[in-house]
């Protein structure tokens, strides 16, 4: 639990990984794919600290003390939220999956919730995966890859009749929250397969689910945040925006921000990591310290006071996966309720007449 300045945070952090990216695992004639899309991530963690770099070797697979560790012990998150990225076509075992965390998550139940994923290009025995993955792993959340390749197909969109047909299943299986990667281009992934629009078109007809847009659509903050605004079901999902800006770029990093804090509200933005790609330490003390820095191009934007950084940082989340939160983390206003409690009841009369 991170304290600074007498206020206690409780951080949940909503979007890491627990991936394997070793050349033992890379598919036989997809080579050159699964070892660009590992080094991709590892150019992007430069973004962070000198101090927090890793060697390719080590980045490729992190090992579970290190992984406990720096996301824990030092990282200062009290709840972890695994998000599964499979990539088959690249990875023989798969790059980040349901099974993997699970294992982890096993030994370690009071600290990880572990999401599945699903892909409607998989049909029917796609279905039966996510079934049973529910039924294995008891998720309230999924993390969907819109980019992802398989077969001949370079992306879907959420839109797609096969996709409503899995949020249809979804919704009845128990599933509340959605995180959907929709941020920079990983290469060879396709830049136009992570436009924000179809977003608007689910978000608009399964207002039982709460949309988590991860990484905000960069770089289409605009489209995001007006999409966002209209959308009560649609959250920011911060992962990158900290990570990739806050040390390398911080004025732009305000300005995103500011984007965001208009729009979207301190309400609907969630913490994430990204880890293994940066470290959650520097994030965390990072966002606490933070202010706006000095000019007038920031003097429309809302300001973001010690409660609303509760609410970004783990209030939040919590509240959109019933994780309980500790009296002494709570909101020192009695005034201010994290995630929109609104849109939550919403959220929930949906799904109890689902």
């Amino acid at each position: 639990m991170y304290e600074k300045n007498g206020e206690k945070y409780f951080v949940v952090d909503s979007h890491m990984h627990y991936w394997d990216a070793s050349p033992e695992n890379w598919v036989p004639g997809a080579e050159q794919y699964a070892k660009g899309w590992i080094e991709c991530f590892h150019a992007y963690q430069s973004l962070g600290p000198a101090e927090t770099h890793q060697s390719i070797e080590e980045f490729q697979k992190v090992s579970e003390d290190q992984l406990m560790r720096e996301v824990f012990d030092e990282g200062h998150v009290d709840v972890a939220i695994f998000q599964s990225t499979y990539l088959r076509e690249w990875y023989k075992d798969g790059f980040n999956t349901s099974e993997r965390n699970g294992e982890l998550a096993k030994k370690h139940p009071d600290k990880f919730r572990v999401n599945t994923r699903f892909d409607p290009r998989d049909g029917d025995a796609g279905m039966r995966e996510f079934e049973k993955n529910v039924e294995i792993y008891q998720p309230t959340g999924v993390k969907l890859y819109t980019a992802e390749w398989n077969g001949d197909s370079r992306g879907f969109k959420l839109s797609d009749p096969e996709c409503y047909r899995f949020l249809e299943r979804a919704q009845e299986l128990g599933i509340k929250n959605v995180h959907v990667h929709k941020g920079p281009t990983i290469w060879p992934l396709d830049k136009d397969a992570f436009d924000v629009s179809d977003v608007d078109h689910a978000a608009t007809d399964f207002q039982g689910l709460n949309f988590i847009v991860e990484h905000v659509g960069l770089p289409r903050i605009e489209d995001f945040c007006f999409m966002a605004t209209q959308e009560p079901n649609v959250y920011a999902g911060l992962s990158v925006v900290l990570g990739g800006l806050m040390h390398a770029r911080p004025r732009f990093f305000a300005k995103v921000m500011g984007e965001l804090l208009f729009w979207v509200g301190e309400d609907k933005m969630t913490f994430g990591s990204d880890y293994n790609i940066w470290e959650p330490r520097w994030q965390v003390e990072g966002l606490v310290d933070w202010d706006f820095p000095e000019g007038a191009e920031y003097d429309d934007y809302p300001r973001l006071g010690v409660d609303g950084k509760k609410k970004i940082l783990g209030l939040n989340a919590a509240r959109l996966y019933d994780i309980p939160v500790p009296t002494e983390c709570r909101l020192s206003s009695d005034t201010s309720a994290p995630a929109s409690p609104g849109d939550a009841e919403l959220v929930d009369r949906e799904v109890a007449q689902a």
